[in-house]
């Protein structure tokens, strides 16, 4: 006879410490790689030093983060799958050892719920909250690695246990077709959505968050309030230009990308002054017409303002900038977040 809230022992063939062990083997190199490029993200953003090239470094590094995010959802929910009856046992605390490792298992999934799903909104562009994401998504990663290296430093002997071979049968097939299934579930999401950020599975990542057609805007001028005065000049140090100015200048076309920190990344052919051309040696302060938000202006590390490929867009493959994507200009330069690729710019200053 049951006790009353006893439960049940579970023998399915999911719920194996050899199951467990091995989703959790595939959910630590993706939260690892998802931490590792999110960190770098961080840094490119806050000055840490950061190459100009290859071009394609940041969206490529920023490519894995979020699909190596997307494809931790399902590894841990089927990691959850196997391991969620020994959550419930019975007594729920032993000793003290015991309440530290449970309590280090709910923060690791308390925090790893909060990245992957306040991510996932992020990609989408969309925050039911409060709170500024990036500053609370940074923090909390923390939490969740440290959690996780703690989990994996209990869990190493019944990890490496769990993973010697044992003798083929019927309940160890049926683990390898879980196995399977997990696997080719996140195949599945990463190719329905890595197509933001991986030109040739555009055409059929049908979840991806942004379409292959034109180029991207994630800020519209009238988002950001964005008023061209009629005798709008760019001001560099004591100098001043006119559009006109500016495009009577010596012109340079570029193909660079843009890259998200969504994840989304698209190439584009860019025309207009190098910025080398416009301003001295060091770093510059490049402001927008944009009056508020964090990145009105930004930091241009003298690397990256030197650099033949940066430029002061003044076209977009082949066409005037329209209002969205910075007109009368904006920055461009290589390797670098799209955040960072300031629009509507008003002046350049040599710090």
């Amino acid at each position: 006879m049951k006790l009353p809230g006893k439960l049940p022992n579970f023998k399915a063939p999911a719920h194996h410490t050899g199951v467990t062990s091995r989703v959790g083997t595939w959910l630590g190199i993706t939260f690892g790689l998802c931490f590792v490029t999110g960190l770098l993200s961080h840094g490119v953003q806050h000055d840490w030093p950061w190459p100009t090239r290859p071009v394609d470094l940041y969206r490529v590094t920023q490519g894995i983060h979020v699909i190596s995010g997307v494809a931790s959802i399902p590894l841990l929910l089927a990691k959850l799958w196997s391991v969620y009856p020994k959550l419930f046992e019975r007594p729920l605390v032993k000793n003290l050892p015991h309440a530290l490792e449970r309590g280090s298992i709910f923060v690791l999934i308390g925090a790893s719920f909060f990245e992957l799903v306040t991510g996932l909104f992020n990609a989408a562009q969309n925050y039911p909250w409060s709170f500024y994401f990036p500053t609370a998504h940074y923090a909390v990663a923390w939490i969740a690695i440290g959690a996780l290296l703690v989990h994996i430093a209990v869990k190493i002997p019944v990890i490496r246990r769990s993973l010697e071979p044992e003798p083929s049968d019927r309940t160890i097939l049926s683990r390898r077709a879980f196995l399977r299934t997990t696997a080719l579930t996140t195949g599945v999401a990463v190719v329905a959505t890595a197509g933001a950020t991986v030109p040739w599975l555009r055409e059929i990542s049908v979840l991806a968050w942004r379409s292959p057609g034109a180029l991207p805007v994630n800020r519209t001028a009238r988002a950001a309030n964005i008023v061209v005065p009629p005798d709008w000049r760019l001001k560099v140090g004591t100098k001043s230009y006119s559009l006109q100015e500016l495009r009577a200048m010596p012109q340079t076309t570029v193909e660079l990308p843009i890259a998200c920190v969504e994840g989304w990344s698209q190439n584009a052919t860019w025309t207009g002054v190098r910025v080398a051309d416009l301003v001295g040696k060091g770093d510059i302060r490049v402001e927008s017409l944009e009056q508020e938000g964090l990145y009105r202006a930004t930091t241009l590390p003298e690397a990256f303002a030197q650099d033949p490929l940066t430029l002061l867009a003044l076209e977009l493959d082949g066409e005037e900038l329209s209002p969205d994507h910075g007109h009368p200009c904006r920055l461009i330069a290589p390797n670098r977040p799209g955040v960072l690729q300031t629009k509507w710019v008003t002046s350049l200053e040599v710090l």
